[in-house]
Parts: C-alpha cells; sequence; structure tokens
C-alpha cells in the first residue's frame, strides 16, 4: 500500500467533527510514522502558506520537490492540505502534537524544519511572516537557535551561505572537531538514516540537497583554511 493510500486511510479514520490534529495522535509508532511526517509537512506547509498571505504556484510545486507526488496520488496530498487551511485548529496547535509526535527525535523534527525551509522559499523570497513562523515552530519543537540557523543557511539566499553556519560551528572551532561535525552530518543525511527515523522514501530528496550544502561547505571550509 503506498503512503498516499495510509494517508486516505488515515484521514478517513477521523470521527466527525474531528481536526486535523488528531491524526497526529495515532501515528506515533512506526511504520506509520512516515505517514505522520507527510502530513506534517503538508498541514504546516499550509498553515505558513496563510502565513504570507497566498498560495503560489511556485509553493505548490515545492511540496511535488518535497515529496513525489504521482498523478493518483494528487488528491490524497490536496485533502490534508485543504484541511489543514480550513481547520480552526492554529499552527501552533499542530507543531505542539507534531513536537510530541517525534518526542526525543530531534534529527526527525530538523527534517521536518529542512523540509518547510524548503517550501519557504519556493516563490523565490523569505516572508518577514515566514521567519516569524518557522521560528515559533523552532521553539515549539525544542530545537536550539543554532540548529535554526544552520538549517537558515542552507536556504535562505538574503546572504552567501555561511559554511560554518551550514556545518553548525563556529569560525574558531578547531578543525578536527569542523572534520567530525561534518561527517556526523552526512551520516545523519543518509537516505537510509533517514527512513529509519520516519522519513519517507518519496521525500528523499531532501538527502541529496542537504548532503551538497554540506560538502559545499566543507570544501569552502578547507580550503580556507589551507
Amino acid at each position: 500500500m503506498s503512503i498516499w493510500s495510509r494517508i486516505l486511510d488515515a484521514l478517513s479514520a477521523l470521527r466527525h467533527g474531528e481536526g486535523l490534529g488528531a491524526v497526529f495522535e495515532r501515528l506515533s509508532t512506526a511504520p506509520e510514522k512516515s505517514v505522520g511526517f507527510t502530513i506534517a509537512v503538508i498541514a504546516l506547509g499550509a498553515k505558513m502558506a496563510k502565513a504570507d498571505g497566498a498560495v503560489t504556484r511556485n509553493e505548490v510545486t515545492a511540496f511535488r520537490e518535497v515529496f513525489h507526488i504521482p498523478k493518483e496520488a494528487e488528491a490524497a496530498a490536496g485533502r490534508v492540505f485543504n484541511l489543514a487551511r480550513q481547520d480552526v485548529a492554529g499552527f501552533e496547535d499542530y507543531a505542539a502534537r507534531i513536537g510530541k509526535m517525534f518526542d526525543s527525535e530531534a534529527d526527525t523534527l530538523i527534517d521536518l524544519m529542512d523540509s518547510l525551509f524548503h517550501i519557504a522559499v519556493a516563490d523565490g523570497a523569505y516572508h518577514p511572516h515566514e521567519e516569524v513562523f518557522l521560528r515559533r515552530v523552532q521553539e515549539i519543537f525544542g530545537l536550539s537557535e543554532s540548529c535554526f540557523r544552520q538549517i537558515r543557511a542552507r536556504h535562505v539566499a538574503d546572504a552567501p551561505p555561511d559554511p560554518y553556519e551550514v556545518l553548525g560551528v563556529s569560525p574558531d572551532t578547531p578543525m578536527d572537531q569542523i572534520r567530525a561535525a561534518w561527517r556526523r552530518e552526512i551520516k545523519e543525511s543518509h537516505p537510509d538514516r533517514m527512513i529509519a527515523r520516519g522519513v519517507p522514501e518519496e521525500a528523499l530528496h531532501l538527502a541529496e540537497r542537504r548532503i551538497r550544502a554540506v560538502n559545499a561547505a566543507w570544501e569552502e571550509i578547507t580550503a580556507a583554511r589551507a
């Protein structure tokens, strides 16, 4: 059964009057965490689209870049998006439920933030309301400020990416520790690792982009210190 069929099954299990947030209470164990991850990205992405006032074609395209959505699955993805936009629950409620679903799994929450940043900048701009939105999600998820800056540096093109921020280190960090940080990022970005922590195969484009950014940062630092 495809992940999109499983998503439709999860939505059909909602009782009359329940909001989309109730889904997150029921998807806290493997293998359904991949369903929860997918719904979480689409649902928070829908709430974020409201934050900057419009849903653009680029943002819709960004969902397709995060997830491979076949033609026959468009209805399932669209239903999640529309339910989230229409739900009276706010994004903070969603973020709290999602944080609880992935409790003590910081790397999965980082994967989620990575997805949301990709969607945020899909229209070629990074709206101040999106910054406020993502910072609040970061706080609810319990991710550190340095972690937020690290993810932001990989996506937001308001300045050339700081290679140290991309790797989550500082310019005065010893080279052996920078090398360790680079290796950790490569290890945690491996598709097998991401699948193991709940990222669906349909979203593994994230791994490719992250690895490119991490390797570029490492190469820039090593060249500068040579």
